[in-house]
Formats: structure tokens, C-alpha cells, sequence
């Protein structure tokens, strides 16, 4: 039987699904606020030409958009990918309460695998942070998408 973090987390997989099939790399992330999913996206750097366009940016915009405020207080966010320094910066500043991710980043995670910004004592702000939640799953596809496009 599957946690409720795992149900949360295949949704966000979901996400990370659409990301792989228009040639993105496959990130998802979905924001949970009681107990509701108000906020979904997926990697869409290709797509929109912009750097920043990283699945949790766009759902922490959406998110906001959706509370009328700036602050993601009450609110867990799901990752199917540690995030970078960018997006861990963002889930601070919007003081998001939980952070659950898939798969570690070993290359540029920093949620404690390269940098721990959401831990940082210098902070205002630290979610609580989880990550491994159905990791195979979430590496595998990220996996799948390289090895597709070195051929």
C-alpha cells in the first residue's frame, strides 16, 4: 500500500512524464495545501527558453497565484528531483512548510547532497525536508531521458 507521500509523489511523476514526452528533462513537482494539490508543473526550460522556467518555480508562481500570497505557509511541495540552489532558494523564500523530493542529485542537489540551502542556520526559514520518496522511479526516468538523448 502506498503513503499519502507516495500518491502525492506520483502525481508529481505524472509531471515529470509530460516534461519527458516534449523533450524537457523530466522534472515534476506538484504544492499540496490542505491536503488539496492547488499548484502542478513540469520542466519547461526548452519550451520557454528561459533558465528559470524549472518545475517548482512555476508551481510555487502558480501556488501564489492561487493563495493570493507570496507565502506558501501550510503548504508541501513535491519534487521528483532534489532540487538545485535556484528552486531550494525559492522553497525558502516562500516558507513552504514540508519539501518531499523523488530522486537525489548527486551533480547539483542542494538539499543536502552538493549544498543544504533549506537547512542553512543562516536562514529565516527551513522546511522540513524528505527526501527518497519513490527514488528508483523518479532516477530511472531521468536516467531513460540521457541515455536517449547520448544516442
Amino acid at each position: 500500500m502506498m503513503s499519502q507521500h507516495e500518491t502525492y509523489m506520483g502525481y508529481a511523476f505524472k509531471e515529470a512524464e509530460m516534461a519527458y514526452e516534449k523533450g524537457e528533462i523530466p522534472v515534476g513537482c506538484i504544492i499540496v495545501f490542505q491536503n488539496s494539490i492547488i499548484a502542478k508543473a513540469h520542466n519547461q526550460v526548452e519550451t520557454l527558453k528561459d533558465p528559470t522556467a524549472h518545475a517548482e518555480i512555476l508551481a510555487i508562481t502558480s501556488a501564489a497565484a492561487y493563495l493570493q500570497s507570496k507565502q506558501l505557509a501550510g503548504c508541501s511541495v513535491y519534487v521528483t528531483l532534489e532540487p538545485c540552489a535556484m528552486c531550494a532558494g525559492a522553497i525558502v523564500l516562500s516558507k513552504a512548510e514540508n519539501l518531499y523530493f523523488g530522486a537525489y542529485d548527486i551533480k547539483s542537489g542542494a538539499c543536502g547532497s552538493i549544498l543544504n540551502i533549506t537547512n542553512n542556520k543562516d536562514l529565516n526559514h527551513k522546511p522540513v525536508v524528505t527526501g527518497g520518496i519513490l527514488d528508483k522511479k523518479c532516477r530511472d526516468i531521468l536516467k531513460s531521458f540521457f541515455e536517449v538523448r547520448r544516442d
